[in-house]
């Protein structure tokens, strides 16, 4: 058995419910998707599968939208010079780059400023305002940032300076008194809540210019998708528009992006999520990020593939960076596996603040906690750095609750930034800890994973997917669909990449042939025994290679729901051939004495030696045990049998072998016994020790088996031994050759042997089965 990291929750309708209109020709599966998301009528599911720049809401209905426009074009008219503030990640690159490209075409003196992760931190700051005032800025527009700039608002009056406060993130309980803030959440008025920075920057652009913006859809796309905001509503048609603009622009900086991502044909999402994206965020993860900016504004093509060089020479140098301290992050856990919090706060001198939210996302991933990782500064005695959360966990309210320990705070519900006074790092710790043990249950911590449908190998068809592709593009709010493979044995099953860190699994059945890809999921090869039927998880896609095109699953998760049997007999190098289990739900047995190339054994596991301390299984929380490690054959089957069926676990690790098998030796037959019987008869005696090679020899048996009848003669009194001379008892009592416990041993050797040894892996398995059935079978008479 192998459980599931996440939770399922299959979604799939019980009966099939009437088609939403027979005239939009579409797959009772595709109709399924589509009322998920809410699509009931024919004229909502031509919008959703074809998204118009007509259902965009009218962008002065945003909070204080005319006072924001009437102040620019004053500044325009006026000739002032104009400083547009963002922010370092993709979003903020972005939301700056359009808002200077829609300036400039109003004809404004205009310039632009990205503060410092390191020296400045997120969002407007004092100094920067005033080097502002100094260089002679009577107007400030911030994008994708400035929504908790109370101070910096102030100053900014203080200067004389009017500051327009563009932004979508989560307002706090006192706004900035600022110019004018343009925020979709603010007002009440505006329909649609949840655009990204970029998003309203584009809007603001609309408001400015009085027509529609479809040159900048090309730079609304990138933060729209990369910022994770729900893909519905506005998003759905900024980003699918979006998607189709930016895969045919022109735009220097775009195509010198391609270049680099290696992105051939039509951008897609997951183009940007995973490679435009994380490009333009690295600039700011490690330095200044206005090369990410100029990238976007070039009009010069030579200009544009040089800064798209350093930008992924730098996304480069972001990813080893950010392998280094997960490492290191993952190693101070580790120490703790087993007493992990409910939230996770590390902290440590010398880690790169830029990329602690990336290396936040990957131990969410890995532990299931709400996350915040933290960069020490010991000169200010201060920790600086980023959340990333759970669903259960709201980080933004939670950490709200406790807003007394951060000198700055802010973010969402999954993400979040932060910086504190050194001292309070422990109190925020328990803090956030009471917090979560008081929401949380034990199931919170684990990842949901919504299962749109089960399928069989038969329904994963080209078709299937291509239609299953018109609900794109996927994102929050539209994730992509998900199935379920039903328990199905893999033809094959191997680990793939340079570090053997991703699963790939084949399926054959019924002329059918499937490739599943787990990314990441190579740690769970030897945690499947062969023929094991396994049920997966995963995102349905099309593998292009050399002109063909195949289906396959994307796994997301697996589970194998039966009792698995590994299969490592006669190994000799046991200890690299286990994988490590769980400390507290496993269990190594010996039927007898360890041997000394066994010792490691006690060192990974709990251990039971039963010749020693028989009683000890019954004292074993047997509902815990999961796997169960046979490290020697029984002396009897009655011996293994009462083990299995006590604790009647998930996984066996059959690690046992013999040097010295009965098996392989031929047990005499009672013709053998006979034989022999009649010839001490006949010869009255007879020397073990001279003559028994040479009768060995002369009947083609053992030196072992005429050893061994002797010795059974023996203990049944028919004959004597002296010195290795084997004479006649002259009144031997009759007796069977089953009365012998010598004889009794041996051939229960050899059937210990012949079942759980030499027997073949669907036998042995079957024989484990038998047994653990019959611990069912009376479980459910007793119930």
């Amino acid at each position: 058995m192998l459980r599931s990291k996440a939770k399922w929750n299959l979604t799939q309708e019980e009966e099939p419910a009437l088609p939403i209109d027979p005239s939009l020709s579409l797959s009772d599966l595709t109709q399924e998707l589509l009322r998920k998301r809410g699509i009931e009528t024919k004229e909502a599911a031509k919008l959703f599968l074809s998204p118009q720049l007509e259902q965009l809401h009218d962008p002065m209905l945003m909070n204080d939208m005319n006072k924001a426009v009437d102040r620019v074009k004053q500044a325009i008219e006026q000739e002032e010079y104009i400083w547009v503030f963002g922010d370092y990640d993709a979003d903020g690159v972005s939301s700056t780059a359009l808002m200077v490209e829609v300036l400039r075409e109003m004809g404004a003196y205009v310039e632009f400023y990205i503060p410092n992760r390191f020296t400045e931190g997120y969002g407007p700051n004092e100094e920067a305002f005033r080097n502002a005032h100094a260089e002679g800025i009577s107007l400030i527009i911030t994008v994708d940032t400035g929504i908790a700039a109370n101070h910096e608002a102030d100053v900014a009056k203080e200067l004389g300076i009017d500051l327009i406060i563009t932004d979508h993130h989560e307002a706090q309980n006192e706004l900035p008194d600022a110019y004018a803030i343009v925020h979709p959440k603010l007002g009440g008025t505006y329909p649609f809540k949840e655009l990204a920075g970029v998003g309203v920057a584009f809007k603001f652009a609309h408001a400015l210019l009085g027509d529609f913006p479809k040159h900048l859809l090309d730079l609304v796309v990138i933060g729209t998708i990369a910022d994770l905001v729900p893909l519905h509503d506005e998003n759905r048609v900024l980003a699918a528009h979006g998607l189709k603009a930016i895969s045919r622009s022109i735009r220097p900086g775009v195509q010198a992006l391609k270049k680099v991502c290696s992105i051939e044909g039509d951008i897609t999402e997951e183009d940007i999520g995973f490679a435009i994206g994380p490009r333009i965020n690295a600039v700011g993860r490690l330095q200044d990020a206005f090369p990410a900016v100029d990238l976007l504004l070039t009009e010069s093509d030579a200009e544009a593939d040089a800064l798209a060089n350093q930008i992924h020479a730098l996304n480069q140098e972001r990813q080893k960076i950010v392998a280094e301290i997960a490492e290191e992050a993952e190693r101070m856990l580790d120490s703790q596996a087993d007493d992990l919090p409910s939230v996770i706060v590390v902290a440590k001198e010398g880690w790169n603040q830029g990329v602690l939210g990336i290396v936040a996302s990957r131990l969410v991933n890995k532990y299931d906690r709400p996350t915040i990782v933290l960069t020490v500064d010991p000169e200010t005695q201060t920790a600086k750095g980023s959340a990333r959360s759970i669903d259960a966990f709201d980080m933004f309210t939670n950490c709200m609750e406790v807003r007394s320990q951060f000198t700055h705070f802010g973010g969402h519900a999954q993400a979040a930034g932060m910086t504190l006074p050194l001292e309070n790092v422990e109190t925020l710790r328990e803090a956030l800890n009471d917090l979560a043990d008081q929401k949380l249950a034990p199931e919170d911590f684990k990842q949901l994973l919504t299962i749109d449908r089960c399928v069989s190998l038969e329904d994963i068809t080209i078709s299937t997917i291509e239609e299953i592709a018109k609900l794109s593009p996927f994102g929050m709010g539209n994730p992509k669909p998900l199935f379920q493979l039903e328990e199905t044995t893999p033809a094959e099953v191997r680990q793939i990449g340079s570090k053997l860190n991703h699963l790939k699994m084949r399926f054959k059945a019924n002329g059918n042939d499937l490739d599943t890809i787990g990314f990441g999921m190579g740690d769970l090869y030897p945690r499947i025994a062969p023929q094991s039927a396994v049920t997966i998880v995963g995102e349905l896609s099309i593998n292009e290679w050399n002109g063909k095109r195949k289906p396959q699953i994307m796994m997301k998760d697996l589970s194998v729901n039966d009792w698995q049997l590994f299969d490592l007999r006669g190994n000799r190098h046991l200890e690299k051939a286990m994988p490590r289990l769980p400390f507290d739900h496993t269990v190594a047995i010996f039927f007898g004495e360890a041997t000394e190339d066994q010792a490691w054994v006690f060192d990974y596991y709990p251990v039971i030696e039963l010749n020693h301390d028989p009683e000890l299984i019954g004292e074993l929380p047997l509902d815990e045990i999961e796997h169960m490690v046979l490290m020697d054959l029984p002396n009897s089957m009655e011996q293994i049998k009462s083990v299995i069926q006590t604790m009647s676990p998930n996984n066996i690790y059959a690690c046992y072998r013999t040097d010295d098998a009965a098996f392989l030796k031929t047990l005499p037959t009672r013709d053998h016994f006979k034989w022999f019987y009649g010839m001490l008869m006949k010869r009255k005696k007879f020397h073990l020790e001279t003559e028994g090679p040479k009768l060995a020899d002369y009947k083609g048996w053992s030196k072992d088996s005429v050893e061994f009848i002797s010795h059974v003669f023996f203990e049944l009194e028919f004959v004597r031994i002296d010195n290795g001379l084997l004479t006649l008892n002259p009144n031997p009592s009759k007796k069977d050759l089953a009365e012998s416990a010598l004889y009794q041993q041996k051939h229960e050797q050899l059937k210990v042997e012949q079942t759980l040894y030499f027997s073949s892996y669907p036998q042995l398995k079957a024989w484990f089965t038998e047994q653990m059935d019959r611990v069912s079978d009376v479980k459910e008479e007793i119930s």
